[in-house]
């Protein structure tokens, strides 16, 4: 019989990551899961709330399990050491992400801002600056076609720099994540 009791979806720069957490409230049996993969695994506990730490792809995760009341639970996880939610937020901030079907395959292309990394389904990928008239362009392949990300910026400062991707001189748009 499974004891799940809480699924979060984490996303990386390597991709999206489902963790699943089981917590038998009457043995203290903890599973954790990461895509499937079973990382951890604690059968008998007697104590029955904590803290549970365990990394995904090198970034630091951290699961609590409190008493409610009686013998009700409640279930948080903290990614880099903040909330899933504003872990989320600061990297809508840090992040540019696309998701296109090229060459019969779902691909996830992902821009770090803060590094100007690009990661296509989870690799990070070797990419070429050049200066044009209008910002940047960071030139890098996907299988056999050729992609690039525009870097313009907007000349109002709230709006900063807009990113813009393009595989064979075709727009992609933003995912929303």
């Amino acid at each position: 019989m499974s004891d799940l009791v809480a699924t979060w979806d984490i996303a990386l720069s390597d991709g999206v990551h489902k963790v699943e957490f089981e917590h038998g409230t009457t043995t203290g049996k903890r599973i954790i899961r990461v895509d499937g993969k079973e990382i951890y695994r604690q059968d008998w506990m007697f104590k029955l709330v904590g803290k549970e730490h365990f990394q995904v792809s090198k970034t630091k995760c951290c699961i609590s399990i409190e008493a409610v009341s009686g013998f009700a639970y409640e279930y948080s996880l903290e990614v880099n050491g903040k909330p899933l939610k504003k872990f989320q937020e600061n990297q809508s901030r840090i992040m540019r992400t696309w998701v296109l079907y090229i060459g019969g395959v779902d691909t996830r292309v992902v821009l770090e801002k803060d590094t100007l990394d690009v990661w296509v389904n989870g690799e990070k990928v070797e990419t070429t600056g050049e200066f044009v008239d209008d910002g940047t362009e960071t030139h890098f392949q996907i299988g056999s076609h050729s992609a690039f990300i525009k870097a313009i910026t907007t000349g109002r400062r709230r709006d900063g720099i807009v990113h813009q991707l393009y595989v064979d001189e075709i727009e992609i748009p933003l995912a929303t994540e």
